[in-house]
This record gives structure tokens, C-alpha cells and sequence, in this order.
């Protein structure tokens, strides 16, 4: 056998005998250190909270399917836990970092999240679920790219801009949290902030951006504000919107966007305007007294200031709500778009999946004993010692909570009479279900469900009724994790519960939210299996009635 024959037959062997190697994907490594500084984000100094001394803090810039650990060390002088809102932690929810699913980590002490960014794309936020440590800061961008090999519908820009926008209050996170635990309400913000910091029109300022004409940018914006709807708009410049969400999105010019508690999207402006400065503005929407703030862009080269000349909020001396329901409307997704799979966001039919449950929840202000709380369907919610995963998995639920205390439909006198209680409510595994949010009350809501996405498939005035079905978009609704409900109003939209764990439905005003408003759904797999569901990780923190208690079996 010649020697080219003996190689060939070598190399046949080799790969004949070679073990298959699955490669995982990347892994993303953070060291964070949580301390308290001082900074003025409405001119007042005041004390927030940093993450490597940056607020707002690091941007996770990744891409689908990466792995990411984020080793929070704890130097505050409170329990503190984060949250990553949108990230769905498939079958993982011992990291949402919601006090129903996880200990907190305590002061001087540290904690490593490990999640993966499965089948997401898109833009979204991390912020603090303990105390009124939302107030305070503790908050940033995750950015999520699409894989080299799947198609995204726009060009690649040539820079990205991470800006979280927002209410701020100068009260500080402590003597907001006394208030509330006092039975008051925290009342309006003193004003709003881009990227934590305000300015006035003309005022002396460093540009946040710079522009290079003939080029795009990519601007991610998310509302993390306690409870205020922004309208956001760019000087002499239209926006071009891309994504919502995680979900790409047919695309429409914009000359200002309107942008609610809790979300997050993405835009695309074009550097084609005459070089010079030029303002970012934020304004507040649906309240009294109308606060605003600018950033800059600076065109490279220019030394011409930006025209004093802002462009105007919409519905200028108008509450507006009807505008920003037809805002909403225009939002369609994009079927032929891929997003973190290289199949079409389409492929999905969710209109012709048959609904099994149908939950309906109006949300209501109330006072007990004399104190304020918050509410849906008559039941205003109240953390256990024990994370309510915790218990759940140690099989130890009936000594922490009642599941269902909250019914799918609302009690006739729901805004009368409220009882306080651990809100969770008992889902199954792989059910198709509508979701309807009713707001009976005078001010807008936001609502947010962790571990999914669904589809935010109709808002309209008045009361929901099963006949309202017929106007439902069935066919290209945009598939996100948060919906706004506006006065007098109802949405609803449709999930699929296939992502087992413990998940937070919440308020994303955060003074309803810790007061109350709030649930979780239980989705437990019948299997109980390591196909369905992680086991508890054996890094977790445990707390309350399961501190000393010897871990129970693992699935398998």
C-alpha cells in the first residue's frame, strides 16, 4: 500500500474512533462590587447606588445563547438581589432575582448569577428588587445580538448607544421606603434623567454622543423609572424603530416615541443632518406638571451648539393617551424576520393555538387599616421569610402559602375589599393562556411577566368581554414582556406557559409593586424532570424555613 492509501485509511480510522464533542457556548465573566456613592442626577446630590462605581451601571453586551455569570458582591448596608427583566432564564427561574425565587444576598457578602440568553435577542435592563433600591440606581442595560449567522433585517450601525431614561425622586431610597411602609404614597417625581443626569436647554455640557455624518446609530433606550410614561425625540433627526423587546419589528419612521415603565426598544437614526450640536430630549407624559431634560450630540468637528428650538411633546397641552394608544397600534412584528433562531419570527402562529385558561386581573387601589396598598383581583400580595420557590421545591408550600387565594376572575367588589396575602397563582405546564389586564382606575399601568414573552394582542377602552376576541390581532402582534394599560382600559395577551419555574407577574410602577401589586405564577412540570426544569443549584443561597434542611433529591 503506497503511502498516500496508508494516510487516507489513517484519517478514515481517526474519525471513525473520535468521540463527538458538543462545544458549549461562550461564557461572559462580571465582577461586580455594589456600593452606595453620591451623585446628582437632578442637580441635588444624593446617595444611589453603583455598581463599579458607574450608574447607570456596566452594559452586558453578548450575544443569543451566551452564558453569563455576574458575581455580585454586596457592599451595601441591606439585603440587595437584582433582577434582569425579559431575560426568560429557560427553565432556571433560582436566578430571576425576584424575592419570591431567591435569598437575598446579604451585606458584605457575595452571590454569582448564572443564566444563559437562550433563543433572545434584543434589549433589555437589570435593576434591584429589594427595598426601594430602585430609587437609589443599581441599573443597566443587557444587550443581546443575534448570532453572525442569522440575518438581521437593517444594516449593522456603526455604534451602539445604551440610555436608560426615567423618573427620579430626590427624597432618597430610605425616606421613599419609610413613606410607604407608613401607608403614604411617594407622590410625583421631581424630574426625569438620561443615563443619570439632567441639563437645561443652552446650558454648559459635554456631548453624551458623538455622530459622524453619512453614518446610523443604534440607540437602546428602556424606561426604568418608579412610575412615570416618557416621550422621548431626537432634534432635526426621525427615528427609525427596529426592535421592541427582543422582537424585530415592521419599520416605520418616528418623530418621537412614547415610552412606559418597564420597556425597552430600539431605534435607528441616521447622521444626515448639517454638522452641529444637537438635543435629546425626555419628557414626562400623563402627568400635571410636565419635566424634561436634554442630552447632547455633538457631530465630530463641529463647535456649533445646539438651536434652543426643541422639538414638541406629543399632543402639545393635551393628556395625549389617545395618541399613545395609536402609537401602539402601529407596532406590527415582522414575519419574515429571523430573530435569535434562523427560522422566521412568523413561523409561529400563535393566532391559531386554542386558548385553554383565561385569566383576568383588575388592578385597584385600596387602604387597610388606614394604610395604602395595592392589588389584583382583591388580593394584595405579601413576601414569606422563604422565597416562594424555596418552598415549593422542598415541598413545604402549605406552610408558606395558599395557591389560587387570587381567582381568574375578579371579585364583584374588588375595589373594596382586599386581603393581604402570598398572591400565587397555580398554572399548567404547557397551557395556552390569555391574560386580560382591566384598569379601572384614573392613572396608566405597566405590566411585566418574567420568564416568557407573549403577545400583546389588543388594547381598547371600556371593559373586556369574551366578544372583544374578534378584535384581536391574531396575526402579526408583537411579541414583548411588558404592556401598558391605560385608563379606563384593557389589554390582553396570550403566552404560551411552557417555561417551568416560579415567575413573577408584576407592576412595573414600583410603588404598586411593593405594595402589593404583584403575583407570581407557578408552572411546575409534572416530569419533574431535567428536561422541563433545572434542579436547585448547589451554589443557591437558602433562607427562612429551608436554612438548615438537607436538599432534596435532584430531578433527573
Amino acid at each position: 500500500m503506497d503511502t498516500q492509501k496508508l494516510r487516507f485509511f489513517m484519517v478514515l480510522l481517526c474519525v471513525a474512533t473520535t468521540p463527538l464533542v458538543t462545544a458549549e457556548d461562550p461564557y461572559h465573566f462580571f465582577d461586580w462590587k455594589v456600593t452606595y456613592g453620591t451623585m446628582s442626577p437632578l442637580g441635588v446630590p444624593q446617595q444611589v447606588i453603583l455598581i463599579n462605581d458607574k450608574f447607570p451601571g456596566p452594559v452586558i453586551n453578548c450575544t443569543s445563547n451566551n452564558n453569563i455569570l455576574v458575581n455580585v458582591f454586596n457592599n451595601l448596608d441591606e439585603p440587595f438581589l437584582l433582577t434582569w427583566n425579559g431575560i426568560q432564564h429557560r427553565k432556571n427561574s433560582w436566578v430571576d432575582g425576584t424575592p419570591g425565587t431567591m435569598c437575598p444576598i446579604q451585606p458584605g457578602t457575595n452571590f454569582t448569577y448564572k443564566f444563559q440568553v437562550k433563543d433572545q435577542i434584543g434589549t433589555y435592563y437589570y435593576f434591584p428588587t429589594t427595598a426601594l433600591h430602585r430609587a437609589a440606581g443599581g441599573i443597566g442595560v443587557l444587550q443581546v445580538h443575534s448570532r453572525p449567522l442569522i440575518p438581521v433585517p437593517f444594516d449593522n450601525p456603526a455604534d451602539e448607544f445604551a440610555v436608560i431614561i426615567g423618573d427620579w425622586f430626590n427624597k432618597g431610597h430610605k425616606s421613599m421606603k419609610n413613606i410607604l411602609d407608613g401607608g403614604k404614597s411617594i407622590g410625583r417625581a421631581d424630574g426625569v434623567h438620561i443615563n443619570g443626569k439632567s441639563a437645561q436647554v443652552g446650558a454648559a455640557a459635554e456631548p453624551s454622543w458623538t455622530f459622524e455624518a453619512g453614518k446610523t446609530y443604534r440607540f437602546r433606550f428602556c424606561n426604568a423609572g418608579m412610575r412615570t410614561s416618557v416621550n422621548f425625540r431626537f432634534q432635526a433627526h426621525d427615528m427609525r424603530l427596529v426592535e421592541i423587546e427582543g422582537s424585530h419589528i415592521m419599520q416605520n419612521d418616528y418623530m418621537s416615541m412614547d415610552l412606559h415603565v418597564g420597556q425597552c426598544l430600539s431605534v435607528l437614526v441616521a447622521a444626515d443632518q448639517p454638522p452641529k450640536d444637537y438635543y435629546l430630549v425626555v419628557s414626562t407624559r400623563f402627568t400635571k406638571k410636565i419635566h424634561s431634560t436634554v442630552a447632547t450630540i455633538r457631530y465630530a468637528g463641529s463647535n456649533i451648539p445646539a438651536s434652543q428650538e426643541l422639538p414638541p411633546p406629543p399632543v402639545e397641552n393635551t393628556p395625549g393617551i389617545a395618541w399613545s394608544i395609536n402609537q401602539f397600534r402601529t407596532f406590527k412584528w415582522n414575519l419574515t424576520a429571523s430573530a435569535a433562531r434562523p427560522n422566521p419570527q412568523g413561523s409561529y402562529h400563535y393566532g391559531q393555538i386554542n386558548i385553554t385558561r383565561t385569566i383576568k386581573l383588575v388592578n385597584s387601589r385600596n387602604y387597610i387599616d388606614g394604610k395604602l396598598r395595592f392589588a389584583f383581583n382583591g388580593v394584595s400580595h405579601i413576601d414569606r421569610p422563604t422565597p416562594l420557590k424555596l418552598s415549593e421545591y422542598y415541598g413545604l408550600a402549605d406552610k408558606e402559602f395558599k395557591y389560587d387565594t387570587i381567582k381568574d376572575e375578579p371579585p364583584p367588589d374588588v375595589e373594596k375589599n382586599v386581603q393581604l396575602a402570598p398572591n400565587v397563582l397555580n398554572a399548567t405546564y404547557r397551557n395556552f393562556v390569555e391574560f386580560i389586564f382591566e384598569n379601572r382606575e384614573n392613572t396608566i399601568q405597566s405590566y411585566h411577566l418574567d420568564g416568557y414573552s407573549f403577545f400583546a394582542v389588543a388594547i381598547e377602552p371600556g371593559k373586556w368581554s369574551p366578544e372583544k376576541r374578534k378584535n384581536y390581532n391574531l396575526e402579526d402582534a408583537v411579541s414583548r414582556h411588558n404592556v401598558p394599560v391605560f385608563p379606563g382600559c384593557w389589554a390582553a395577551v396570550m403566552t404560551t406557559l411552557d417555561n417551568a419555574g416560579m415567575w413573577s407577574l408584576r407592576s412595573e410602577m414600583w410603588e404598586r409593586f411593593y405594595l402589593g401589586q404583584q403575583l407570581y405564577v407557578s408552572v411546575l412540570s409534572p416530569e419533574r424532570s431535567l428536561r422541563d426544569e433545572q434542579s436547585l443549584p448547589e451554589t443557591q443561597q437558602l433562607c427562612g424555613i429551608v436554612s438548615n434542611l438537607p436538599r432534596p433529591a435532584p430531578y433527573v
